[in-house]
């Protein structure tokens, strides 16, 4: 009878559920933890449990004013590796943030919108003062869908790190200075503690 109950025991153990307070953060715990689609070197995956997220809050879900900027250039943005993906910027993103105006340029990656199902994906990079702190030195990145109107909602709780916060294999862009925040955003993923 022990021993029937201590291998039902090991076998519930090994599939716990992955750590994740919303949505958001148990599908990217799973996604890392499987080894198909996770960013994460083996022998960190081996141990991985679930990343470490800011406490989810709604202050940090905000509702921006969208301005698209149409006649934009494209240009190459500059990544951590010699790799130069084609962007283009897309919009303006201004908002509010406990009493105080921000606002962030939101980019269309030219190459990616070519693939099915990411005809309409844009890509929001962003710096604030905890990076190299609490979060990931190099900024955070959230992903969107182009709005139907002119308001956009910025939900900073689902930001997360570039795959290079992870892994040196990957080659990943470099948030532009126009996007810092000059403002602590405690929302989203933090720093990846390797153990």
């Amino acid at each position: 009878m022990v021993l029937f109950l201590a291998s039902i025991f090991s076998c519930a153990q090994e599939k716990r559920a992955l750590l994740g307070d919303t949505e958001f953060q148990r599908k990217i715990n799973a996604e890392y933890k499987d080894a198909t689609t996770s960013p994460l070197k083996d022998k960190d995956r081996k141990q991985f449990e679930g990343l470490d997220f800011f406490n989810f809050d709604s202050t940090y879900v905000v509702k921006a004013q969208f301005k698209r900027t149409p006649n934009e250039k494209s240009f190459k943005m500059k990544t951590t590796t010699t790799r130069l993906p084609e962007y283009v910027k897309y919009g303006e993103l201004s908002f509010d943030l406990k009493g105080k105006s921000f606002s962030l340029n939101i980019y269309q990656n030219l190459g990616l919108i070519e693939k099915e199902g990411y005809e309409d994906y844009l890509f929001l990079p962003f710096l604030d003062e905890t990076n190299g702190l609490e979060s990931y030195g190099g900024g955070r990145y959230i992903d969107a869908r182009i709005p139907e109107g002119n308001t956009f909602i910025i939900d900073f709780n689902k930001a997360y790190n570039p795959y290079c916060a992870y892994n040196d294999k990957y080659s990943c862009p470099i948030v532009p200075r126009k996007n810092y925040l000059k403002t602590r955003i405690e929302a989203g993923v933090k720093v990846f503690d390797k153990h």
